[in-house]
């Protein structure tokens, strides 16, 4: 798992990875905590072409978060070539997440 701080961290991390799962959360989420053992688990399993990183917004992301436009917690971002795909805030499952990612990433990777 990646963990960003800065915009250009970021931005390399977009570039790099052609597919990129973005967790964002905080030390103080607990469901932030609970998801990210999980999600990491999900792409191992089922879309190991993904990688996963992770930004934490009350840590040294708190200005990267603004600058995305992140302002509640958890939310989760899915990348595909650099262009975002979809994105699910607060309230969401596991199979919301592999929901999303299914249909992109047969297009992309199979």
């Amino acid at each position: 798992m990646l963990t960003l701080e800065t915009p250009q961290q970021l931005a390399e991390a977009l570039a790099q990875h052609p597919g990129l799962l973005l967790l964002i959360g905080g030390k103080d989420c607990g469901v932030c905590q609970v998801l990210k053992p999980k999600i990491a688990s999900l792409l191992v399993t089922e879309f190991p072409a993904m990688t996963l990183a992770y930004i934490d917004c009350q840590a040294s992301g708190e200005v990267l978060c603004g600058q995305i436009g992140v302002f509640s917690l958890p939310v989760v971002r899915v990348f595909f070539h650099g262009d975002s795909f979809g994105e699910l805030t607060r309230v969401f499952s596991m199979a919301d997440i592999k929901n999303l990612l299914e249909r992109p990433y047969s297009l992309c990777f199979n």
